[in-house]
């Protein structure tokens, strides 16, 4: 399929990846003020969020956590795309990678299931770790619809990925995993099927249980890596050890500690979390609508 907007997509990846940071990050801040009448909704859902995952701040400081968190979300679309199309020599300077020798000793192993959270710029995430281990890294992804847009998304994805998996993938996922190589799987969107309701920012979130699971199949470790941007522009990426006493062998007690470890992640910097998805849609039965 011939799609007029994948020579558009290429001139402006090509731009957005060489920008210094400084630039990038105030262009991301403009961007986000150009499209503001257009993130309604999502500034709904966001400060709905926020709402009731921080009762202990004012009003006023949620309105601006909330805000702040989807100006980030703006800002992480073109974190995306420097990840996806940025040089090497242009990223390296602006990120801290910590516990990479971990991953290495994981993979020497086996396969390894590499957990984290919807940060705004979590994908870059993956491409700074695949840079630091010296290898690229596998990641589940959601397919788009629009085929000329999934089409330009996987290309430059396979630029830094060794491949993509779909989300319902599997087989696919397993298949990885047995092959020894490291797969990312951030596991902390709102799940309507094999899920349990876990408390998050003391909210009951629909949780996905099947990790331990997938880890157990895939015969993987299971490290959690956590990614923050600080003020200076600086990324900072730590892969942690495996949580103690997981997997406990009950899965909502599992997916409760997802959580946990998640929450004190974000409270790191609360505002570059995607508040701007439905985390809790599916609510647990009897409960109002949060939305």
């Amino acid at each position: 399929m011939r799609c007029w907007s994948t020579p558009l997509l290429d001139a402006a990846a090509w731009v957005v990846g060489r920008l210094p940071q400084r630039a990038a990050l105030a262009l991301g801040r403009a961007l986000a003020w150009l499209s503001w009448p257009l993130l309604r909704s999502r500034r709904r859902i966001a400060r709905a969020n926020v709402d009731a995952c921080f009762p202990e701040l004012d009003a006023t400081a949620r309105r601006r956590l909330a805000d702040a968190s989807l100006v980030n979300t703006v800002i992480g679309v073109l974190e995306l795309v420097r990840g996806w199309h940025a040089p090497a020599r242009t990223l390296a300077p602006l990120a801290t990678v910590v516990g990479i020798e971990r991953l290495r000793d994981a993979l020497s192993r086996g396969g390894v299931m590499l957990v984290g959270g919807h940060m705004t710029h979590a994908e870059l995430g993956v491409r700074l770790i695949g840079d630091a281990l010296g290898r690229p890294l596998h990641a589940m992804a959601r397919r788009h619809n629009d085929p000329c847009l999934e089409g330009w998304i996987e290309r430059s994805r396979r630029r830094v990925m060794a491949s993509t998996i779909g989300k319902k993938d599997v087989r696919a996922l397993l298949r990885t995993l047995l092959d020894g190589q490291p797969v990312i799987y951030v596991a902390d969107q709102n799940f309507n099927y094999q899920h349990a309701f876990v408390p998050f920012f003391g909210v009951p979130a629909a949780t996905m249980t099947a990790l331990p699971e997938l880890a157990r199949r895939g015969r993987a470790t299971m490290l959690p890596f956590w990614i923050r941007r600080d003020d200076a522009g600086h990324y900072h990426v730590r892969i942690e050890p495996t949580w103690s006493d997981w997997p406990s062998g009950d899965p909502a007690r599992d997916a409760a500690r997802y959580m946990a470890e998640l929450e004190a992640a974000v409270r790191e910097a609360p505002d570059q979390y995607l508040w701007a998805h439905q985390r809790f849609k599916t609510r647990p039965p009897g409960a109002a609508p949060l939305y």
